[in-house]
């Protein structure tokens, strides 16, 4: 069974810092991505960053480019986004997804429970 179980979520002050963790399992972890999609209030999802896992090649949405950084430790099967100098607008809920490929179209077939990253101004 995939399982995605994200962590690291919580409350920040504008300009501060979180990192997310995504522990994945139920699969072979090096033929998938892994993204980071996430989803404010009333608005639609979108892809935020994801990492390919056969090649470490990375993309970041336009917003989050160089505030967030995306990683993989392939032993312990579990990527990492580092969010610094966050803003209100990056308040959401974040989901750990299984992409086929990492792209700006992230095409996902799983999503972990999501974690709740708010930043207060």
């Amino acid at each position: 069974e995939v399982q995605l179980v994200e962590s690291g979520g919580g409350l920040v002050q504008a300009g501060g810092s979180l990192r997310l963790s995504c522990a994945a399992s139920g699969y072979t972890f090096h033929h998938y991505a892994i993204g980071w999609l996430r989803q404010a209030p009333g608005k639609e999802a979108e892809g935020v960053s994801c990492i390919s896992s056969s090649d470490a090649s990375t993309y970041y949405e336009d917003s989050v480019k160089g505030r967030f950084t995306i990683s993989s430790d392939i032993a312990k099967k579990t990527v990492y986004l580092q969010m610094n100098s966050l803003k209100s607008e990056d308040t959401a809920v974040y989901y750990c997804v299984r992409l086929l490929l990492c792209g700006s179209r992230f095409p996902y077939d799983y999503k972990g429970q999501g974690t709740q990253v708010t930043v207060s101004s």
